[in-house]
């Protein structure tokens, strides 16, 4: 099949590795291999790691019958430190209109006079451009300008761990085109416009690590860190039952559930013990209590920092994927723990309605949507060639599709208004319909010029 539109999205976590691929937006396929090389979100083997991810990919080329060239990766927002960042390059004494190599030029120039040692740039949100440092537009180009000036928000991760994600996909017999923050992956998919907007939780619950972060204004403002997960859990089961970890992480999926109120004394099954002759009959009743105990003192630690930073009092609530949130009730215990409202995410799509996709399925999708900008930033963080095919041959030109346009999933309320802000910023300006189908337009052209 005609491979140039693929683009695989990765998400490498500590108990599995997923890939989902798309064509021209599609998914056509999604898998998870699982993962021996990570703790608690760290790569500690990287042979392992790549093992996995080598599998993946393999797993997804043969399953949709396609060659996987793109490769974008999801940076957990863990690895993740947020700078307002801004800077302004020459465009010319006499006014020219303004280029994509100046957009290109002003947000190195940025990036490169904030970027710290042992840290390397990920991701770039321009917040606004200024033509000669006083009339403010979301996109400069072909507007005559004497000075280009941008700010926004540089996303960096530290350079040693970065270096063994970028290493792990080396030795899988892949290259990574560029990384997305996985926060806005899971943002751009799981939360409609408002929620984005006016503030909501992402609370992700993977196999080693928590994570709650914090989607204000469309962008990343506070994440809090447990580094605990599924796998504790499952060892929680181990240790009690007395049986093997592969045994507990079955029986927590099979018999489990986060709420023990929705679990029953009468319903009983076979746990192998070790040291003990034969089987033990544990009930979901006390198998929950198990469960429950390390999901309550997991929220109790993350409720800490969101109570500080007031994101409890967000409109958009909590929003939870995740492995773990498999467990029956999780939904029902967080609201009634942290008094808020929330809901389970999981993508809808057939072959992955599986909340462990969210962030590979998010990756994919935040990629396809990305602006004509957005690609420009990529191109000076990364280089051009990330924006190419990793394993074609450089005298083919991919062939880009044409965006479709994304309209407002839900219309903003009007009594989010009325409620508290995480912080009170001004909103960044809307942009129209037309504007957005106008930048769509030229999409195929841009790529056109940019790899001729």
């Amino acid at each position: 099949m005609d491979n140039s539109n693929l683009l695989v999205g990765l998400d490498i976590g500590t108990t599995s590795v997923k890939a989902v691929v798309a064509d021209s937006g599609k998914v056509i396929g999604a898998v998870a291999i699982p993962n021996k090389g990570m703790r608690h979100g760290n790569i500690v083997d990287i042979d392992e790691t790549a093992s996995a991810i080598n599998r993946a990919l393999k797993e997804i080329a043969k399953k949709t019958n396609a060659n996987i060239y793109r490769v974008v990766t999801g940076i957990p927002v863990g690895m993740l430190q947020l700078e307002t960042v801004s800077d302004l390059v020459n465009v010319s004494d006499n006014g020219q209109e303004v280029g994509n190599h100046d957009v290109t030029r002003v947000v190195r120039a940025a990036i490169r006079s904030a970027v710290k040692n042992e840290r390397e740039p990920i991701s770039f949100l321009p917040s606004r451009f200024l033509i000669d440092g006083k009339t403010e537009v979301d996109d400069p180009r072909k507007m005559i300008a004497h000075s280009l000036s941008v700010q926004g928000i540089m996303l960096t991760a530290p350079a040693s761990p970065l270096h063994n994600i970028k290493k792990a996909i080396e030795r899988a017999g892949y290259s990574n085109n560029f990384f997305i923050p996985t926060p806005l992956a899971i943002a751009s998919v799981a939360l409609n416009e408002s929620e984005r907007h006016f503030g909501s939780i992402i609370l992700d619950l993977g196999g080693g690590v928590t994570t709650a972060t914090v989607i204000h204004n469309n962008q990343i403002k506070y994440a809090n860190i447990d580094f605990e997960g599924g796998s504790d859990i499952s060892n929680d089961i181990s240790v009690v039952l007395s049986t093997s970890n592969k045994d507990a992480e079955q029986i927590k999926l099979d018999y489990g559930y986060a709420d023990p109120s929705l679990a029953s004394a009468k319903n009983k099954f076979a746990v192998n013990s070790v040291g003990s002759n034969g089987q033990q009959m544990v009930d979901e009743k006390y198998l929950s209590e198990i469960i429950n105990a390390r999901v309550i003192q997991t929220i109790a630690r993350i409720k800490k920092g969101l109570v500080k930073h007031d994101a409890l009092e967000l409109p958009g609530g909590i929003i939870i994927t995740g492995g773990s949130s498999l467990l029956q009730g999780f939904d029902s215990i967080i609201a009634n723990t942290l008094n808020v409202k929330a809901r389970i995410y999981q993508p809808d799509q057939i072959g992955m309605r599986n909340p462990i996709y969210s962030a590979a399925y998010g990756v994919v999708n935040y990629a396809y949507k990305m602006s004509e900008i957005d690609f420009l930033v990529i191109s000076a963080i990364y280089g051009r060639g990330a924006l190419g095919q990793g394993k074609q041959s450089t005298q083919e030109k991919p062939k880009i599709s044409k965006r479709t346009v994304t309209l407002n999933e839900t219309k903003r309320k009007e009594e989010y208004n009325r409620h508290g802000l995480l912080k009170r910023e001004q909103s960044p300006h809307s942009k129209t319909k037309n504007n957005t189908q106008n930048k769509d337009k030229g999409f195929k052209n841009f790529f056109k010029k940019f790899f001729d």
